[in-house]
């Protein structure tokens, strides 16, 4: 199944809401960078932080192609300053 936007989109804007400067993952979310090798970084560096929503994230990241890494992250905070 092709994982969308819309249906990942409340728990990237869940984890903004407790991590707005990205958390483990700012690196894509923030940053824009949207290679694999990224996303693969936010997760190595959640897992050893302890980020367990992080990781899980960045395996959601993974699964996503890299338009839509580019696109969740404004979109995540977009909704997140909408809901304020």
């Amino acid at each position: 199944m092709k994982i969308t936007i819309p249906d990942v989109l409340p728990r990237f804007v869940e984890y903004l809401r407790k991590n707005p400067a990205g958390g483990s993952l700012h690196v894509v979310l923030g940053d824009g960078n949207t290679a694999d090798s990224h996303v693969q970084f936010c997760i190595d560096y959640a897992e050893r932080n302890g980020d367990g929503a992080g990781a899980a994230l960045g395996r959601v990241l993974l699964a996503m192609s890299r338009t839509q890494r580019g696109k969740i992250g404004s979109a995540a905070y977009a909704a997140l300053a909408a809901n304020r």
